[in-house]
């Protein structure tokens, strides 16, 4: 027994040690950064607030305006490592019809999100069911303002019928291929209809079935919509909080919230942390529900949307990755704490 306690604290100490390494290393760097060095890196990385390598320089959102002939991309503003805001007040001069039309990928693999092309709905009024297409809007530019650390960023306000996508997403996890999926929202704006996501999805904008999408969504249960809202996993066909799709979420309220899911091979996660807090909460780690093992993912990525391009959802997003394999709690911890370090509403 004295043995089982001798190597029980011995792991506990290698675990403190990986935390403090990687703790360090975030303070030098970013998020994908962070991933990197734990040997999964990013394949997705989109931010409109902040630059999520520590090398990165370009452009996170691309903007445009009614009666403008041209469109105008936001950069890293250099020195700082946020997003530009006096070139997006410039462009858009606070005219409602400014958009965001494109949300860059930082990552290697270029897997930039555009408006989605839209949901295809049946009408009642023919005798044969006719397809019909209703597209996803992009969410106007200007709607949320913030602070990074004192400086004015903007935020995607989601209020129905807006989303984005990108059905040709290269690297991205497919099959049964582990992932890690983090986003950080404004945690008091929410609903109980479908989706607020961001993750991995169908590679086109339909229900393929159960175990098709893994996707980190945050709100309200739609089967109990009157809770609280919290962190879930949109699997496609169910919203889970844990194994059944009746386990109830655990609240998790803030103004700047992380929602957190890792898929693994046979299981999944789900962690949140609400700001400034540095560390996450585990608020399930277990087995998948009945009917999604082994998984089905297809690797398209969706914002603000579900699997089939659902767009009911309200919601304020910030930023979020998508990692090849599933990264180390260590990892993840550090990541949280960049993400508290970064002063979201400060």
């Amino acid at each position: 027994l004295q043995f089982l306690y001798l190597i029980g604290g011995w792991l506990e100490m290698m675990r403190a040690m990986a935390v403090a390494l990687l703790a360090a290393h975030a303070a030098a760097a970013a998020p994908c950064d962070i991933y990197a060095t734990a040997g999964t890196p990013c394949v997705a990385a989109h931010s409109m607030t902040r630059r999520l390598y520590d090398a990165y320089a370009g452009p996170l959102y691309r903007l445009r305006r009614e009666g403008v002939a041209y469109e105008e991309d936001v950069w890293v503003l250099p020195g700082a490592g946020v997003a530009d805001a006096a070139a997006h007040d410039a462009f858009c001069m606070g005219d409602a019809s400014c958009v965001v039309s494109r949300i860059y990928d930082q990552s290697p693999q270029g897997n930039h999100l555009d408006p989605a092309p839209g949901m295809v709905l049946r009408s009642r009024e023919e005798r044969l069911p006719t397809p019909r297409i209703v597209p996803s809007r992009p969410v106007n530019a200007s709607r949320y303002a913030t602070t990074l650390r004192g400086r004015k960023v903007y935020g995607a306000a989601f209020q129905g019928g807006m989303g984005y996508r990108n059905d040709s997403a290269t690297g991205t996890a497919s099959g049964n291929d582990a992932e890690t999926i983090y986003m950080v929202v404004d945690g008091r704006v929410h609903n109980a209809l479908c989706c607020f996501d961001y993750g991995n999805a169908e590679r086109r904008p339909r229900v393929d079935g159960a175990a098709t999408m893994e996707a980190v969504y945050f709100g309200v249960q739609v089967q109990t919509p009157f809770a609280a809202p919290g962190v879930m996993a949109d699997l496609e066909l169910g919203l889970y909080a844990g194994r059944t799709l009746l386990a109830p979420a655990t609240p998790l309220k803030g103004d700047f919230v992380t929602a957190l899911l890792t898929g693994r091979n046979n299981s999944f996660a789900l962690k949140g942390a609400a700001a400034p807090a540095a560390a996450l909460t585990t608020f399930y780690d277990g087995a998948r529900p009945y009917g999604y093992q082994p998984m089905r993912k297809e690797g398209a990525i969706i914002l603000g949307i579900g699997g089939d391009n659902s767009h009911w959802d309200v919601g304020v997003w910030f930023e979020g990755v998508m990692t090849r394999g599933a990264a180390s709690s260590a990892a993840d911890d550090a990541v949280q704490a960049d993400i508290a370090a970064a002063g979201y509403g400060e």
